[in-house]
């Protein structure tokens, strides 16, 4: 028998099997396009994806039929929420995280409520990104879909309801709308009325690894998914991946480079401050009870790399479909050794942690007619990796002692970049066996929802095996930290140029 995480990311949904003992046996992915409107808003379409997560699982069911799935949950994106009626319809499309529409609606909150206030109820620093700040544009801008709206859904209660059951965000996924009540893990009557939006359009909310039932043997049949998989819940993605990366107590974070780039350490304490509101720093429910996480990110991660491959390489794209290679393998196989003399500031969506810079943009500096691709790849690695340098010496000053990275996630399967985040970042960065840890962290809740896993950290600590450790590299690190003083100037250098550029942005979608 299996246990199968089902992860639903921004731009794409991967299903892994393991075994009881954590132990990865099947895995497919599918990705899925980002529309954008309009300038600045990006977006999934909900029934695209569902389509494809059916794909996701009728490939791992057909993998695993002499291991069949006995129980599922799902680590989901956090944020993306589309209305759906009440025959089970999608009313809408799903704004994602760095969608941009949204960000004149903390201005209204700040008439009502003080951005201490609003962060200490909710966990969250105040910004455009959460759902329920999304759930307000509809109703502002289309009252007629807010009118039919039966349920607004992540996309963790959005599988579980097309799978047949009834739809309920994990705590974990549940604080990233902002309308949770992140201490008492309930949703926060006070944040929903201030929003004039009725708790009841909301799903049901319960801790990580809570049962919510089995699939129904008809949708089951539908899907080629064996009869009787029991579903919990399971959790953003970010506090999933500390789970499936072993991490229970502070001094050690996960650092997941996918879509976004993220840094997630784990509290036993819930700790909203003064510093850390003024610093955008977070404090919401983890996968464990009576745990808390915290992220520090950028929008702009893994994503820039993706950029790079879908708009310029074409050459190597050629090269990786005739030799069989990975594109990203081939795209960084040629890169530097030793630093690169541009600076890539990566704001190419909206800016996370520490700025909430919705109108930043992103900027190659230093370029000559000597500068080569590779050398511009090499810059997109660095950049990124500063980029959440800054962001880890802004959780060291909130007082989170981290001293090593546990690196998950498509970015870690790259030696070579893992490498130049420990060079970057000046601490070492541990790569595990199974990148895939959020997948197996919910895995492993449902499992133990179902009665399969007697003890979840006595099977994660099995389970969690480090492959190789990357410690940083003196003489490089060196010469990083040199062009990481000039990266820090670049932000704060831009800044007036590239909100005068988004001013034409916004005149675009007027």
């Amino acid at each position: 028998m299996s246990l199968l995480g089902l992860d639903v990311g921004t731009t794409g949904a991967k299903g892994v099997a393991f075994d009881l003992e954590g132990k990865p046996i099947a895995q497919a992915y599918r990705e899925y396009p980002l529309h954008s409107p309009k300038p600045g808003w990006l977006e999934l379409d909900p029934d695209q994806v569902w389509q494809l997560v059916r794909d996701v699982l009728s490939e791992i069911a057909s993998k695993t039929r002499h291991d069949p799935i006995r129980a599922m949950a799902i680590s989901s994106q956090g944020e993306a929420v589309h209305a759906v009626d009440k025959t089970g319809a999608c009313l809408t499309h799903s704004p994602v995280t760095f969608d941009a529409r949204t960000a004149e609606i903390p201005a209204w909150w700040l008439e009502r409520k003080s951005r201490y206030d609003l962060a200490f109820i909710s966990g969250m620093p105040l910004h455009g990104m959460y759902s329920l700040n999304k759930i307000l544009w509809f109703k502002q801008n289309q009252p007629d879909v807010f009118a039919k709206t039966w349920k607004w859904m992540c996309y963790e209660d959005f599988v579980q309801f097309r799978l047949g059951v009834t739809p309920t965000m994990s705590h974990s996924l549940a604080a990233r709308t902002m309308a949770l009540d992140a201490r008492q893990g309930k949703w926060s009557n006070e944040l929903l009325d201030i929003a004039d939006v009725p708790v009841e359009m909301l799903p049901d909310t319960k801790p990580s690894g809570a049962a919510l039932g089995t699939i129904p043997d008809a949708v089951a049949t539908e899907i080629g998914l064996p009869r009787g998989i029991v579903v919990s819940t399971g959790g953003h993605d970010q506090p999933a991946g500390a789970l499936g990366a072993g991490i229970f107590a502070s001094g050690e974070a996960v650092y997941a480079t996918g879509t976004v780039d993220c840094i997630c350490p784990i509290f036993d304490n819930y700790a909203v401050t003064k510093q850390t509101v003024a610093a955008n720093l977070c404090c919401y429910p983890s996968c464990v009870p009576g745990l808390f996480a915290s992220i520090a990110f950028n929008f702009t991660g893994g994503s820039l790399l993706k950029w790079y491959r879908d708009t310029f390489a074409g050459e190597e794209r050629r090269l990786a479909a005739e030799s069989g290679r990975d594109v990203y393998e081939v795209l960084c196989g040629n890169i530097p050794d030793f630093p690169e003399n541009l600076i890539i500031l990566p704001h190419f969506t909206v800016t996370g942690t520490p700025y909430f810079d919705t109108a930043s943009r992103g900027a190659i500096l230093g370029l000559t007619l000597n500068t080569t691709r590779e050398e511009i790849v090499s810059a997109i690695l660095s950049g990124v990796t500063y980029e959440m340098k800054l962001n880890l010496e802004v959780l060291q000053s909130a007082g989170t002692g981290i001293t090593r990275l546990r690196a998950i996630g498509g970015g870690a399967k790259s030696r070579i970049w893992i490498q130049r985040k420990a060079d970057i970042m000046g601490v070492p960065v541990a790569v595990l066996a199974t990148t895939e840890a959020a997948a197996l962290g919910v895995a492993l809740l449902a499992g133990h929802a179902a009665g399969l896993v007697r003890d979840v950290r006595a099977a994660l600590a099995s389970a969690v095996r480090i492959e190789y450790v990357c410690d940083p590299d003196p003489l490089r690190s060196r010469e990083y930290e040199k062009r990481y003083n000039v990266y820090r100037d670049v932000y704060g250098s831009l800044k007036d140029i590239n909100h005068r550029l988004a001013a034409f942005d916004r005149q675009a979608q007027a």
